[in-house]
This record gives structure tokens, C-alpha cells and sequence, in this order.
């Protein structure tokens, strides 16, 4: 598993150097538009859901560029013009990584700045989300949440002593949104917290492994495991809208986009994120299957 890590890390930064590798460049004939997806079954569906659209409503073929590893990377290569759309951006994300600004909390708000950054620094377009955000979430066991009567954040104050945590490994020592700000926010810690890889946590607190873990509200395997998210009442954790960005000169080379992408905004609900991610992840079905059923359900939403 390290070494199938090491590789992807290493292709990664390979394929978004300065210099781009030849043939990357798929839009060079100016009919294919390339696309970020990224290492999550989340963000594979909606670049699935993005290219659907555009073959749907324009005369353009798409290609998608899967395993990216994170905002950074993706950011590259669009900065790079090894792709014209990024599928899965994540307002929260951008300010802190992206535009190395400070976490907003309020949700108009950081959209409004990421859009107007966006549009000023790169010369991109944010489109408006698809209706939900993919934010952090403290998960537990429903034993767990019935013995000490858990439905919200502040409720652990008098019992986190009693608990061993897992979150990722890098929100520890995250500045803002990490694991001091936290403290400082809610007036606790936990009795021990162990970092972990975010993949495994959900397997971990299923197993009682430990009581408490920090993972993504839109997981499948929160559904899968039947785990309680608890509510974040102070508003700790910035938020996470997910949207598209393109580029500029895409959107004046082809204005249909405008329409067929504004189409996706609000059409998906956290709830309905936790299910196509549960489709891929526990059903095992391929992202790109999952995006094009649920496109097709909803007639590719001609009637917006």
C-alpha cells in the first residue's frame, strides 16, 4: 500500500511540473476539455457528473484526469493548462491552501471571496455549489451516542476524558481549523487522540478501536456503518461548499457551458452525497457508473 502511495505521489508531480508531459494536454485539437477529478470516490462522481453535462449540452468530448492528490495538485494543472475544469473545489480548502488566506466562517461570505480571488488572481470562474459541503464531522458508534447522550459537539465537554479519538494526521497540527483551535473553541481535549490516516478512521471506530473520530461529513461509510454525526453547535469548522471552477478562456471559447454547468448549482444535497459516495464505496460500483444514473435520473436536469 505505501509503495502504490509512493507511486501515485510521484506520477503526480510528474504529470503537473512545469513542463507538462507530452500528449497530457488533451484539448490541444480544441475538442476535448480535460477535467481534474481527484483520489476520492467523491470527488471521481462529480467529475463524472461535470463531464456528462458537457457532452450533454455542447458538441465538446471530455476527459478526466482521476487521481490527483490534492487542491494543490489540481490547482496546477489548471494553472499549467493541463485541464480547463476542476470538478471538486472546496471553498474552505481554497482560502486557507489556495489563496493562503484566513478561514471564514460564514458560508456567503468565503464563497464570495474564493469567486472574486478566483477571478482576479487565475483568471477562473467559480460556479455555484452543488448544494452541499464537505466538512469535517465527528462521527460515533449510536452505543456510544446513547451512553453519554451525544447529539452535538458541546455535549462531549464533560465526558471527553473518558475518550480516545482518531482524526487525521494532518489536522493536528492544522493552524485555524486543527486541533488548538478546537481546544481553544470548545473548552476540552480528548483523553488521548491518535492520528490516522482519514481512510481508516471509519473502520476504526466501527471496530472500537476508539470512541470518537474525526472524518467527512459526506462519507458513504457513515451510512454503511450507521455512525452519528455529531453537530458542530459553535460553528468551529469552516465551511466546505463544493463546486466547479473553469477557466476563462474555455467559458468565451464555449458560452454553453455557462448553462449546462450552472444547471448542477443546489441540485445536490449532503444526504445525497453520503448516498452516491455509498454507491461507490460500499457498492463498489465505478464512480463514473454512479454520476451517469443519477444524470439520467434527473434527465440531466433539462427542466432547470
Amino acid at each position: 500500500m505505501k509503495k502504490w502511495k509512493w507511486l501515485v505521489w510521484l506520477f503526480s508531480c510528474l504529470l503537473l511540473s512545469s513542463c507538462s508531459l507530452p500528449g497530457l494536454k488533451s484539448n490541444s485539437s480544441g475538442d476535448t476539455i480535460a477535467i481534474t477529478g481527484g483520489i476520492t470516490s467523491e470527488t471521481q462522481i462529480l467529475a463524472s457528473l461535470v463531464a456528462g453535462m458537457v457532452e450533454h449540452y455542447t458538441d465538446k468530448d471530455t476527459t478526466i484526469i482521476n487521481n490527483l492528490a490534492t487542491t494543490t495538485i489540481n490547482h496546477q494543472a489548471m494553472l499549467n493548462g493541463d485541464a480547463q475544469i476542476s470538478a471538486a473545489r472546496y471553498t474552505g480548502t481554497d482560502l486557507t491552501t489556495t489563496l493562503g488566506l484566513d478561514a471564514i466562517k460564514d458560508p456567503k461570505e468565503a464563497f464570495d471571496v474564493v469567486k472574486r480571488d478566483f477571478e482576479k488572481r487565475f483568471h477562473q470562474t467559480w460556479f455555484p455549489s452543488y448544494g452541499f459541503e464537505n466538512t469535517y464531522v465527528f462521527l460515533v458508534r449510536k452505543d456510544t451516542a446513547e451512553k453519554y447522550h451525544l447529539k452535538k459537539v458541546s455535549d462531549l465537554k464533560n465526558v471527553a476524558d473518558e475518550l480516545v479519538a482518531g482524526v487525521d494526521t494532518s489536522w493536528i497540527t492544522r493552524k485555524g481549523d486543527g486541533y488548538e483551535g478546537f481546544k481553544k473553541t470548545y473548552g476540552f481535549e480528548f483523553q488521548s487522540i491518535l492520528p490516522m490516516q482519514i481512510g481508516l478512521v471509519y473502520d476504526a471506530v466501527e471496530a472500537r478501536k476508539m470512541d470518537i473520530v474525526l472524518g467527512y461529513s459526506t462519507d458513504g461509510r457513515i451510512a454503511s456503518y450507521d455512525l452519528v454525526m455529531l453537530e458542530d453547535d459553535l460553528n468551529f469548522f469552516p465551511p466546505y461548499d463544493a463546486a466547479p471552477v473553469i477557466d476563462d478562456d474555455l467559458l468565451k471559447k464555449v458560452p454553453q457551458l455557462k448553462e449546462a454547468l450552472g444547471r448542477l448549482g443546489g441540485t445536490i444535497t449532503t444526504k445525497e452525497m453520503q448516498k452516491l459516495n455509498y454507491r461507490a464505496d460500499n457498492d463498489l460500483i465505478e464512480p463514473s457508473i454512479v454520476a451517469k444514473e443519477f444524470l439520467q435520473k434527473h434527465r440531466y436536469f433539462e427542466g432547470k
